[in-house]
């Protein structure tokens, strides 16, 4: 696939199933995300994974985040949050680990930058035949689950990259008029 191909049609993909990427994918993976742009090249980023006995214990780290915000939640509600890692075979957190006094790079560019890694993952999953959803959601600014996942105060932590085979079919993807996003100065 070349990379236009690539960049143009890579979709989320809700629904995934085992199994999981091989270690040769992640590494692909993961080389990909350290290519990302990264000013004074700070590596301004970690990744966690997630899979077997790590999706549960995530999700019980995201029960722990409902009780905290409501110590009478229903069992449902918590049950619903221990389940919500387990919608993919893998899930790998992408961490923005912030140096706040680097003068020349702004924790906001430090943060874009993990960004643009955890976008690298989706592109490289993709460009291996697999499927990938970035979420966030409340869990990724929940002070309960920064704790449990060892973050900084100054961390931020970008989102959740659920993995795994396609479940489904691609959606389609709409036509877009770069007429409406694009403002020229000539």
């Amino acid at each position: 696939m070349d990379a236009l191909t690539l960049l143009h049609e890579r979709s989320s993909m809700g629904k995934l199933m085992g199994p999981a990427p091989s270690a040769e994918q992640l590494e692909a993976m993961y080389q990909a995300a350290l290519r990302a742009p990264d000013h004074k090249e700070l590596r301004p980023w970690r990744f966690i994974e997630f899979s077997g006995v790590g999706l549960e214990r995530l999700g019980e780290l995201f029960a722990q985040a409902e009780l905290r915000e409501d110590p009478h939640a229903e069992d449902a509600r918590l049950n619903g949050a221990r389940k919500k890692p387990q919608r993919a075979p893998m899930v790998i957190a992408v961490i923005a680990r912030v140096t706040p006094d680097e003068p020349k790079v702004p924790p906001v560019e430090q943060i874009i930058s993990a960004g643009c890694a955890a976008h690298a993952l989706l592109l490289a999953a993709h460009a291996q035949g697999l499927g990938a959803m970035w979420r966030t959601g409340q869990y990724a600014f929940d002070a309960t689950v920064h704790e449990g996942l060892g973050l900084a105060d100054e961390d931020a932590l970008v989102g959740f990259i659920y993995l795994g085979q396609p479940g489904g079919r691609p959606r389609r993807l709409p036509a877009h008029d770069t007429a409406n996003f694009v403002e020229r100065w000539t």
